[in-house]
């Protein structure tokens, strides 16, 4: 039978060990974690969504871009040329495709620049003296430059003085076996002549007027300011360079040589790679941004198994735009004026198929109708071409109001709130915590209480059990 101070420790559960920390860690676990599980669990989808509609949105980019490119390459447009580049030469300018073309151009004159030289002197060198007084350089209507000089000034420092004085006029001096002489050059273009007054007897030399030498000049001109002429489909222009830019877009003019009343041609070469080609790539590029989308919206034959965006409407809206290119005009007339027309269709998964057969008798029956449908070289609304077409479904599903925005707004948002909502739930758990630890420390004190009253009154009994009465 057991003793009555056994009974009472028995009772009271003293000596048992208990871990009060470890029993609030479990409680506040047990608390913590189904709750905590459910909000990471949210926070996996929501971040998977958020890639996964960044990743469609950049490859729409990277399909876009791809297609701009391919289609601004001299494989697609041809490769500017002329027949005659002793004359004129040609190269594409980037940006675009030259336009007007071809063309019949005649140079009539090149343009020039105003050459001033003097005459050879075996007694002049680089260290000889110029004389004293100030020597003012202008250039066309520009604003007159004095280039100031002193009685110990020579001929090197005229030539860098001039150099540096910004107006486009370079000096030298060249010495050969005749002697050294001074050269004066500036910019071509009539409007870059350029004159020297002197303010001394000892600079006149060195004076020139755009109208003819001073008298005590010693400049000869070798060449005179002049603009380049050209006659481009008969109409005459002029430029202050041999190189123009601006005659057609996109096209750079070397002029190298004139021949007045000698056409040139200017033109396009043949494309190397042919509208069959661009739509085998483009149908081969679409269909791999229409799987990947497929893939990432699949349904699945269960939640685990359905893609990270199954049941998203803004990829469906995405997937529905894509596949209107198909039937869009990309010419307001013709037998030929959308990608439907010249053999391709769509899938019952939203890729494309190409009629090659199709394409091919489009292409025979008028080649030159179906590249200026898909690549036109002057692009309007009516007659945008396959990358404008491109940029335009792209622009409307990443507008900033679309519904992809939305979702990518929507997502973002989600995000931000779920993990408050763990900030949230941290701050509750470390209360409870708090808490629970409170409520066991009590109980620990309570129970150290007893401890010692049940140590008293075992002291009591062990004597009552000892005692003969």
């Amino acid at each position: 039978m057991a003793s009555i101070g056994s009974s009472i420790s028995s009772a009271l559960g003293v000596g048992s060990g208990i871990d009060t920390g470890a029993l609030v860690s479990s409680l506040v676990s047990a608390a913590r974690d189904p709750k905590q599980q459910v909000i990471t669990s949210r926070q996996n989808l929501n971040s998977a969504r958020i890639s996964a509609l960044a990743s469609a949105s950049s490859s729409l980019d990277t399909f876009a871009d791809a297609l701009n490119s391919l289609l601004s390459g001299t494989g697609y447009s041809g490769v500017p040329a002329s027949n005659d580049p002793s004359i004129a030469a040609v190269s594409a300018l980037p940006g675009g495709t030259p336009q007007g073309l071809p063309a019949q151009l005649q140079v009539q004159q090149l343009a020039a620049s105003r050459t001033l030289a003097t005459a050879p002197d075996p007694n002049v060198s680089a260290t000889s003296l110029v004389g004293a007084g100030t020597l003012t350089l202008t250039v066309g209507s520009g604003t007159p430059r004095d280039i100031v000089l002193t009685a110990s000034s020579t001929y090197a420092d005229l030539v860098s003085a001039i150099n540096a004085s910004g107006t486009g006029v370079t000096a030298s001096l060249v010495t050969d076996t005749q002697g050294t002489r001074l050269v004066m050059k500036g910019a071509t273009g009539e409007a870059n002549d350029f004159s020297l007054t002197a303010d001394s007897a000892a600079l006149e030399p060195f004076a020139w007027s755009k109208t003819g030498p001073n008298a005590n000049s010693a400049f000869t001109s070798v060449s005179t300011a002049q603009d380049a002429v050209i006659l481009l489909d008969g109409v005459e222009q002029h430029y202050a360079t041999n190189t123009v830019d601006t005659a057609i877009p996109y096209l750079r003019i070397d002029l190298n040589k004139a021949s007045p009343n000698t056409p040139v041609t200017l033109a396009t070469t043949e494309p190397t790679t042919s509208m069959r080609d661009l739509m085998v790539e483009f149908v081969n590029a679409y269909n791999t941004l229409m799987k990947a989308l497929n893939t990432a919206t699949a349904k699945g034959t269960d939640s685990s198994g359905a893609g990270v965006l199954n049941g998203e409407s803004s990829i469906r809206d995405m997937k529905r735009q894509l596949s209107q290119m198909t039937s869009a005009a990309l010419s307001p007339t013709g037998t030929y004026r959308t990608l439907a027309d010249l053999g391709i269709a769509t899938n019952r998964d939203g890729t494309l198929t190409l009629d090659t057969k199709a394409l091919d008798k489009a292409m025979a029956a008028d080649p030159s109708a179906i590249t200026q449908l898909l690549n036109p070289s002057v692009k309007s609304d009516s007659n945008p071409g396959l990358a404008d077409l491109m940029d335009k479904v792209r622009d409307s599903i990443q507008k900033k109001d679309g519904p992809l925005a939305g979702a990518q707004s929507k997502y973002e948002a989600l995000a931000k709130s779920l993990s408050e909502q763990l900030e949230k739930l941290s701050d509750q758990m470390t209360d409870y915590q708090a808490q629970l630890t409170k409520i066991y420390t009590a109980m620990e004190t309570r129970l150290t209480a007893l401890k010692a009253t049940q140590s008293y009154l075992q002291q009591q009994i062990d004597a009552w059990n000892n005692s003969d009465n």
